[in-house]
């Protein structure tokens, strides 16, 4: 089956590659090579949500039409995201979504991060403070901001310190999804994709 994921991430052109390649190489070490959804990296989180919105009422072909989007704060009920978002966002389920079709990095992108020591330690060496790493017991439930700025903490001493943008799509690229399994958000969207596709 066809299917066409929207990614929030990736404000300029060139992250929007770097978001796509990220995410093609994470889905292909999960099991989907061969496989893999079309990948559109949409920016703001709104710009994703109108686009999944245009694909889901224009879809004619049954294709699997789903978006990845931070979920921002922590979530009640993981295979209920919609009414996270509607809360959250104000966004109105479309009709005819199913909750398979709305995936969250919960709390964010740099919760999935986060989660991976090895890939953080292989990337930042011995210039990473490890300490200063949010700690991984209940990782979803920690607040985005808070996750973030760990990060950020933890890598000042690197020559290239944590930062949205180019250097967290070359980070994400090189997690391991053995260690990114042990979210639920993470198991979720690999789960729906292995079924979808």
């Amino acid at each position: 089956m066809s299917a066409h994921l929207y990614i929030e991430g990736g404000e300029s052109k060139t992250d929007q590659i770097l978001c796509r390649k990220a995410f093609s190489s994470l889905l292909q070490k999960a099991g989907l090579a061969g496989r893999l959804p079309r990948l559109t990296a949409s920016g703001s989180r709104n710009a994703t949500f109108d686009g999944f919105k245009t694909a889901h009422h224009g879809n004619r072909s049954g294709a699997f039409v789903a978006m990845l989007v931070d979920s921002e704060d922590p979530v009640e009920n993981i295979g209920e995201p919609w009414p996270h978002l509607k809360k959250r966002d104000g966004w109105d389920q479309p009709l005819g979504a199913g909750d398979d079709q709305a995936l969250l990095m919960v709390t964010s992108m740099e919760t999935w991060i986060a989660a991976d020591r090895d890939a953080l330690t292989r990337h930042y060496g011995k210039q990473l403070q490890e300490n200063a790493l949010p700690p991984l017991y209940d990782l979803e439930a920690r607040h985005r901001h808070s996750v973030h700025g760990q990060l950020e903490h933890a890598t000042r001493n690197c020559s290239n310190a944590y930062r949205k943008g180019k250097r967290s799509f070359e980070l994400l690229e090189t997690l391991n999804v053995t260690a990114l399994a042990q979210l639920p958000s993470f198991a979720r969207f690999i789960r729906i994709l292995k079924d979808r596709l």
